[in-house]
């Protein structure tokens, strides 16, 4: 079963030229990409800020595909905001793993709560797909690594996401001991951030051992502030 895989900080479709926000602009880029299964990071729910709107399902919408919104924080107490999945195949199931924050908080950079997507896709016999947004300090990268290990499937499994840290962070080498960073099949430096001259790489996707990877791209689209990350995949 051959499959495209995306991963996409959408910025919540907030266009990067326009400054507006952009849905045909996002879902177009999905069938560009010929995307079957789509990670989001920094998407809004509804709620009662101004821009909070169901966006996961305005984009379900104009692509034809399935999805599922997993907010990790509410917004002034009233508005969601977290990941996102799109999927041209069922979600047969799918669940959100809060990821905990750190007790005693030694970053210097703003802390926010964060979660994991973990989803089961009716596709190849049960497809896992898991999608995150990690924290931008050592402490939250670190609880973040912490809870996505336990949930990982050894097969047939993506995980993919901003996780906010360049590629030599060995915050994750408990992830490449059990998962391919699809990078490596790149065979080059890509970055992807920010999307019209970008200066580093902290966007990812890996891939359980039992999945064969026959392409990996950073494409230069300016959508987002970020680029946007495909795979091939035969599973």
């Amino acid at each position: 079963m051959k499959l495209n895989i995306v991963s996409f900080n959408t910025q919540h479709c907030l266009n990067y030229v326009t400054r507006q926000i952009d849905y045909e602009g996002v879902a177009k880029l999905i069938k560009e990409l010929d995307a079957d299964i789509v990670g989001l990071n920094e998407m809004r729910g509804e709620g009662d800020l101004p821009g909070y709107e169901a966006q996961m399902e305005k984009l379900a919408e104009l692509t034809g595909y399935h999805y599922f919104f997993a907010p990790a924080i509410m917004m002034g107490g009233t508005s969601p905001y977290g990941n996102g999945l799109l999927s041209r195949y069922p979600i047969k199931q799918a669940e959100k793993i809060m990821i905990p924050d750190p007790t005693e908080k030694t970053g210097k950079s703003y802390y926010e709560t964060r979660c994991i997507i973990k989803a089961v896709i009716d596709v190849a016999e049960g497809l896992t797909v898991m999608v995150s947004h990690f924290g931008l300090n050592d402490d939250e990268r670190f609880n973040a690594v912490n809870t996505l290990l336990p949930a990982l499937e050894d097969k047939k499994c993506v995980f993919m996401g901003d996780l906010n840290t360049t590629p030599e962070d060995p915050v994750l080498d408990g992830i490449r001991a059990r998962m391919l960073d699809t990078a490596e099949v790149i065979g080059e430096d890509k970055l992807s951030f920010p999307s019209d001259k970008p200066v580093e790489k902290i966007d990812y996707i890996f891939t359980s051992r039992d999945i064969e990877v026959t392409y990996a791209d950073i494409p230069e689209k300016i959508v987002s502030d970020h680029r946007p990350y495909i795979v091939k995949v035969n599973i």
